[in-house]
């Protein structure tokens, strides 16, 4: 027998010594570890870890007996509240595949996603109504419906009951989920390569392109996500992220594995999130770039009060340096990650290095901006030629497209075999950012690849020009982008709101820029 073939010997793959990764596996550790612990806040409502898996057991059962089993699409018009957090546990117990939609699209957008996701059944929240509603109408078929009928959301009506938000279904979602059997029991899956989950893309360049997740990249990414922000048991987690962008970043199910506490929140806004942050002493929230500088352009009164460490972790769009130094002088530590649809959410993290300490907050913010190296459990990751996928120089000059391969990259794009042939075309994730790569291994992002401005053949980052504008002590938010010109091809346009009682000339602007 040669070598190689003494440890297959005997030493097969069994129960005892093996089990398919899946994210349903933290729920239910929390509920038995952790039964009396808080799992859950929404307004006056709370929830334990033991009543949050009770109640997605149920969910789960209730789906059964409507005939929704493995491989199904369930769709969730959901907002942040505790019914769309028990839809990523309830759903995938089945064996079905979690379809959070996108609140803020339109009617016609919608409809796609659910035809082309061949849904068979739909929960909605009441807030939604009339884009469901319309989108309803634009279906070939009809599917079944069921109500979120929030106690929490308030529809500015005169008090007739919810004028244009009104109920689709025929029931709501607590109806529905009584049906369920109180005795099922489920966190173990057959195949972690099984579909967890389908989430949409902007379809700005077309129609929406359908990511699919796995099991297993899903519990990776979940507990990738914790060792880069270094997290601890209970933390107590604000949802400023919507759980339709990427599942939350995969948090819901990162939350579960830490046993923390979710404050849910169903809109945006500094008051509700400082007077969160405050009354519930909320150590960790996640969100765009535009979501801190919210926050910290927001009234001074609000800020008061908030004595504890808060940690943030954005991603979405390049951050402005200028923002993350301004959320640390706030009290608020800053992680920085980068991702996409297709990769679960965060894949790459801004890892602070020691030296870093030592800088002031401005300088320590530009290197915290950069998007950063591979996450933990990302395997791999580089800046290279888009055609030829050879790596870039190291020297924060050249550019190129970010490559990722690895467990926390999506199976592919639903019933769209070509396109995801081409983005693993080399057997790497092309990205479509363009990038550097620092002497010190960090990844800086510089545009997408269609975003890149060419003014008489020389490139210009819009990303570069944002972030020049957002140090003006008069800009609130900016955003750059190419605008047709007869000589040059292309020139930058920028589109600036200016902070509250502040003034600023297009000429001052300009010079400012020079």
């Amino acid at each position: 027998m040669s070598k190689s073939d003494i440890y297959e010997k005997d030493l097969a793959r069994c129960p005892a010594n093996y089990a398919p990764l899946t994210p349903l596996s933290f729920l239910e550790r929390a509920a038995a570890v952790y039964p009396h612990r808080c799992a859950v806040i929404h307004g006056d409502t709370r929830h334990t870890w033991r009543e949050v898996w009770w109640r997605s057991c149920l969910l789960a059962s209730a789906l059964q007996r409507a005939g929704i089993g493995k491989g199904d699409t369930v769709s969730f018009m959901g907002a942040n509240t505790p019914e769309t957090f028990e839809a990523h546990f309830g759903v995938p117990m089945t064996g079905a595949v979690l379809n959070a939609l996108n609140v803020r699209l339109d009617a016609k957008a919608i409809a796609f996603i659910l035809d082309h996701a061949e849904a068979k059944i739909l929960f909605t929240d009441r807030e939604y109504s009339p884009t469901i509603k319309a989108a309803l109408e634009l279906l070939p078929r009809k599917i079944p419906v069921i109500d979120i009928d929030d106690p929490h959301f308030d529809s500015g009506d005169d008090g007739d009951g919810g004028g244009q938000y009104e109920l689709l279904g025929d029931r709501d979602y607590e109806a529905f989920i009584q049906d369920g059997d109180p005795s099922y029991s489920c966190f173990q899956i057959e195949d972690e390569w099984q579909a967890i989950s389908l989430n949409y893309t902007s379809g700005t360049t077309g129609d929406p392109k359908g990511v699919v997740y796995h099991h297993r990249g899903a519990y990776l990414n979940a507990i990738s996500n914790a060792m880069c922000w270094d997290l601890r048991m209970h933390p107590v987690y604000l949802w400023t992220l919507p759980m339709f962008h990427c599942n939350g970043w995969c948090f819901p199910w990162t939350v579960a594995a830490y046993a923390g506490t979710n404050v849910c929140l169903r809109q945006v806004r500094d008051k509700a999130v400082f007077d969160a942050i405050r009354e519930h002493r909320v150590s960790h929230f996640c969100g765009a770039p535009v979501v801190l500088n919210t926050l910290v352009n927001a009234a001074d009164e609000l800020k008061q009060g908030i004595e504890h460490e808060v940690a943030a972790m954005t991603a979405g769009a390049a951050p402005p340096a200028a923002v993350i130094a301004a959320m640390e002088n706030m009290g608020f530590s800053v992680t920085h990650v980068y991702g996409l649809t297709e990769t679960y959410g965060p894949c790459t993290v801004c890892a602070p290095q020691d030296g870093w300490a030592g800088l002031d907050t401005d300088a320590r913010a530009e290197v915290q901006a950069r998007q950063g190296v591979r996450a933990p459990l990302q395997d791999e990751l580089m800046v290279a030629h888009p055609q030829t996928l050879q790596p870039v120089p190291k020297d924060g000059e050249t550019m190129g497209e970010i490559f990722m391969r690895g467990n926390i990259v999506m199976k592919g794009y639903l019933k769209n075999p070509a396109t995801t042939a081409e983005s693993f075309a080399g057997g790497w994730f092309h990205s479509g950012d363009l990038a550097v790569w620092h002497a010190d291994g960090y990844v800086q992002i510089k545009d997408r690849s269609k975003d890149i401005i060419i003014s008489g053949g020389e490139n210009i980052s819009s990303l570069e020009v944002e972030s020049a504008l957002f140090r003006h002590p008069s800009i609130l938010e900016a955003a750059v982008v190419a605008s047709p010109d007869e000589k040059w091809g292309e020139v930058p346009c920028a589109f600036v709101t200016l902070k509250e009682g502040e003034s600023l000339s297009a000429e001052e602007l300009l010079a400012y820029c020079r």
